[in-house]
């Protein structure tokens, strides 16, 4: 590049080279130059809920008077500008996700990239920070320390009901099979072992409601992220803020964002601890686990053809080797484990994260924004095709199922009351011993009335009701 491919701009530690088409600028380029790592960059929604909240502190702070009216409104156009075509600025946003403490880095990146952008609305170059600065107009009233945190507790707002919304949606695909096949009977199981029956209605129908309780606990998790510690300046005290500001500031993200915000309890609190947000996320891995449990069973529900359970049949969206023709895996199911696995492991990070806290700050927020973001975003992504993909198109084996029912030993524990307890352990241990069904030595031996066996035998009264 020639230099004209480069403004240099100065701060407190000396000239930079910044690409002349940046709208980031000196402290952004610090910070790309020194964390060059993963690669990775902000979730599109935690730079969108930073530009709003940079948009409610300009509207504050110019109602205060303490950012004058022509640059405050300046301000304010760039913020909106930005959160009309994010898709358009996403690129100047540089800062690698694994960055300075705290997130200095990326906190600087958004404020020169509102304040570059408000000078070129005021007529001026950018890079010209005497006319309007990133720090002293654009951050007035501010700090790293309660913007970041705040960012994170209203990204974590919205992704968390987005999420609720998923799962919510998944709960009642799994519903809807649940009705599909409450007809049909089969042997439950446990510790993988024959069990009395159930429907494989029944079974979807818990995988519906063990969903629909973690959208639940999800939801109740967001609650405690409405508190902002938003005005508490470097270490919550407001230091450099006006009177009112905190509440006012406040008050107007919630406008913005359409999300119910509050003032802490206790500002030092909001600031020191980032407690709500490892609660949010262990809701998210508790999903995790309830999704990967679910998972699990499909695949051995669906596991053969020919040498498995084979009771239900996943759709087929791919060939399932390169050597086996004609095999198919269940592939789905299996993504959704990995996606599982991640978010289990991300939240081992959050928990680490979340302890590191040291006196008034949490100087590993940006991690943490990092790994509550991306656990949320894999779910909202992959969710709705696991439910297009697999669940809705998931058949059953009834006759599969029926044969199950059958022949399983359990069904001495259902002839009971009909032919009694020594009968039926008799009944049993025939069977096991000559491979026959139950219910084939039951009316080989006699011993039970045909109308009344037939009448016991109905799924409603071996499984109870079938909703």
């Amino acid at each position: 590049m020639g230099n004209s491919d480069f403004r240099i701009e100065k701060d407190s530690m000396g000239e930079v080279k910044v690409p002349a088409d940046a709208y980031y600028g000196v402290q952004t380029q610090r910070g790309a130059d020194n964390f060059p790592i993963s690669g990775l960059r902000e979730h599109p929604k935690f730079i969108e809920s930073f530009v709003e909240l940079k948009l409610a502190a300009a509207i504050v702070n110019t109602n205060l008077g303490a950012v004058d009216k022509e640059r405050g409104q300046a301000i304010q156009q760039a913020c909106r500008e930005i959160l009309a075509d994010l898709p358009k600025w996403i690129g100047q946003f540089v800062i690698d996700v694994f960055q300075a403490g705290a997130g200095t880095s990326f906190h600087m990146n958004v404020n020169e990239v509102v304040a570059n952008r408000a000078l070129e609305l005021l007529g001026d170059q950018r890079g010209n920070y005497k006319r309007l600065s990133a720090n002293d107009h654009v951050n007035f009233g501010q700090s790293t320390n309660d913007t970041v945190p705040t960012t994170i507790h209203v990204t974590a707002l919205k992704l968390g009901g987005e999420l609720v919304g998923v799962v919510g949606r998944l709960a009642d695909a799994f519903a809807a099979k649940a009705e599909q096949f409450k007809g049909v009977i089969k042997s439950g199981r446990t510790h993988l072992q024959d069990a009395v029956p159930i429907t494989l209605g029944q079974e979807f129908r818990g995988y519906a409601a063990a969903l629909r309780q973690s959208a639940e606990l999800i939801d109740a998790a967001t609650v405690p992220l409405r508190q902002l510690c938003l005005g508490g300046s470097a270490v919550g005290t407001g230091l450099n803020s006006l009177p009112k500001y905190r509440e006012l500031v406040i008050a107007e993200l919630g406008k913005l964002t359409h999300l119910p915000l509050a003032v802490p309890d206790d500002p030092r609190r909001a600031m020191q601890s980032m407690q709500p947000v490892a609660h949010f996320h262990a809701t998210v891995r508790n999903l995790a686990l309830e999704l990967t449990r679910i998972a699990n069973d499909l695949r051995l529900l669906s596991s053969g053809p020919t040498t498995g359970l084979a009771e239900i049949v996943l759709p087929g969206v791919q060939p399932g080797s390169s050597i086996m023709p004609g095999k198919v895996n269940p592939v789905m199911a299996e993504c959704l484990n990995m996606v599982c696995y991640e978010v289990i492991g991300n939240d081992a990070t959050v928990a680490y994260a979340t302890q590191a806290g040291q006196m008034e700050l949490n100087v590993m927020m940006p991690l943490l924004a990092h790994k509550v973001n991306s656990s949320c975003d894999l779910f909202i992504k992959y969710l709705p095709l696991f439910e297009a993909w697999c669940v809705q198109g998931i058949t059953a084996d009834e006759a599969r199922c029926r044969m199950y029912f059958e022949s399983s030993v359990s069904l001495a524990t259902i002839l009971n009351p009909l032919i009694g307890y020594l009968k039926a352990a008799e009944v049993v241990k025939e069977a096991v011993k000559t491979g026959k069904p139950i219910l084939q030595v039951v009316r080989e031996k006699n011993v039970a009335d045909p109308d009344k066996l037939a009448e016991l035998l109905k799924p409603e009264n071996v499984t109870g009701p079938l909703h």
